[in-house]
């Protein structure tokens, strides 16, 4: 599993701008693929052959609760500040606080560094955990660089100088952070299929949980001496050995603070990047909200198989349309997963949560299944001869065979005569023709191109 890096700290030190510079791209304000909207808080990042995952989490909650963003100084800032480094701190496997080298050390900057001290966990070596890397950013200058050492206050250790917008010692930067990573161990083989419960807090997590492990039907064994905040059940369900991956945390609940919750963002990544499907959930009452886009375009972006339950449904006064109205609403906000399958329940009534495993495990069955490379090529052509590839300056794309290279998730190569001649739009439609002769039902299909003379 990839290490999690929290980037904290206050409004305008520069986090956006260091995350994009860490992830390689400018993710996050818009998402790099077309036909979408979504916010980014997250991204994939790479540094001495060391894969990281990196969230801003300056952006999980960026109008605290609904209102205007805060003023710099006030008391309901630095308590807002506080919670997401004790998010942070909890969840993160390093944290990298995020300082201004232009205005120096603020009374904000030194509560988040005596908390994120205070909240480290000693380990048997002797060291502490989380590691916390200190970068003073907006060191453009040589006079900004040599003020930086004015940090060192703040007792985090040594401050990095950087540029996030220019690149400036980032690099440094990245060595003291990929260097305090603990040693990557190979996990022991687990053949169970693993399904994560995630979405925003309060939606109904731990009650689904609860209602799912209390059917008859199923075997349950908590997994003793794990590590993660959240508990992992070992279940059996129609013969099929299941692990239900929790990420309520209901194991440290009463150890949390409250507030903290808010940013259980960083859980659901951890919990997604570890599924095989995921069961997105969503609270009825309140409608989707922009956290669940969130969380449904990081199970996306990481290849995984999802399930939308809508859930509280019934708190809803319902007539004949509302169902459809629903589910259309949830397909406008989510278009990037249209291929989800929607289910209505009450974890609190249990109204069709005996429907929620069979469908998961139907999803993962498609997210294995495999075609024929001549039901391929089939598909290919037949695509071809209806709608035939648009030209581009007198120059035309042509598709020779494709093949299934790989399931889990579903992975496709089309050999053509020039990769770069392929429309994003024309590759979405290649998806709904194979996915119009077979479903792959909650599952993410990737097409790979391969020109003729690679």
């Amino acid at each position: 599993m990839k290490p999690i890096v929290a980037l904290v700290g206050r409004p305008n030190v520069g986090k956006s701008t260091l995350f994009n510079r860490l992830v390689g791209e400018r993710m996050a304000i818009v998402d790099d693929t077309p036909g979408t909207t979504r916010d980014r808080l997250f991204g994939d990042a790479e540094w001495n052959a060391r894969a990281f995952t990196v969230i801003d989490t300056g952006g999980i909650d960026p109008t605290h609760g609904g209102r205007t963003p805060l003023s710099v100084g006030s008391a309901d800032f630095i308590g807002d500040i506080r919670r997401q480094a004790q998010a942070a701190i909890q969840e993160a496997d390093a944290v990298i606080f995020v300082v201004d080298g232009e205005t120096g050390a603020t009374e904000p900057d030194r509560e988040v560094a005596e908390i994120l001290r205070r909240m480290q966990r000693k380990q048997d070596d002797g060291s502490f955990r989380p590691p916390i890397i200190l970068a003073v950013n907006k060191c453009e200058s040589r006079e900004r660089r040599d003020s930086a050492a004015e940090f060192y206050e703040l007792g985090l250790g040594e401050p990095y100088a950087i540029s996030a917008i220019h690149g400036t010692n980032t690099g440094d930067l990245l060595d003291a952070l990929v260097a305090s990573f603990p040693e990557q161990k190979e996990e022991e083989e687990d053949n169970n299929i693993k399904v994560a419960i995630v979405g925003k807090p309060n939606v109904g997590k731990s009650s689904l949980l609860n209602k799912l492990v209390g059917e008859e039907r199923v075997i349950v064994s908590p997994i003793a001496g794990t590590t993660r905040d959240a508990i992992d059940m070992s279940i059996e369900f129609g013969g099929l050995p299941i692990t239900l991956i929790d990420t309520a945390g209901i194991r440290r609940r009463g150890k949390i603070e409250k507030g903290v919750e808010e940013y259980s963002v960083i859980r659901s990544f951890k919990a997604i990047e570890r599924a095989d499907v995921s069961l997105l959930m969503i609270d009825a009452t309140t409608g989707i909200a922009t956290q669940d886009a969130h969380i449904a375009g990081f199970i996306k972006d990481e290849w995984k198989s999802c399930v939308v339950l809508v859930n509280k449904w019934d708190a809803i006064q319902k007539d004949g349309s509302t169902m459809d109205a629903y589910t259309q609403k949830i397909l406008d906000e989510l278009n990037f997963v249209a291929y989800v399958p929607i289910l209505y329940i009450s974890a609190k009534t249990g109204q069709r949560v005996d429907q929620v495993l069979p469908l998961a495990l139907r999803v993962q069955e498609e997210r294995l299944a495999r075609l024929t490379t001549s039901k391929i090529n089939e598909i290919i052509h037949n695509a071809q001869d209806a709608h035939p590839h648009p030209t581009h300056a007198g120059r035309s794309l042509r598709m020779y065979y494709g093949t299934q290279v790989r399931s889990d998730p579903p992975t496709f190569m089309i050999y053509v005569n020039e990769p770069s001649l392929m429309h994003f739009t024309y590759m979405r439609y290649l998806e709904n023709q194979i996915r119009a002769e077979y479903g792959f039902l909650g599952t993410p299909i990737r097409i790979v191109l391969k020109g003729r003379k690679e």
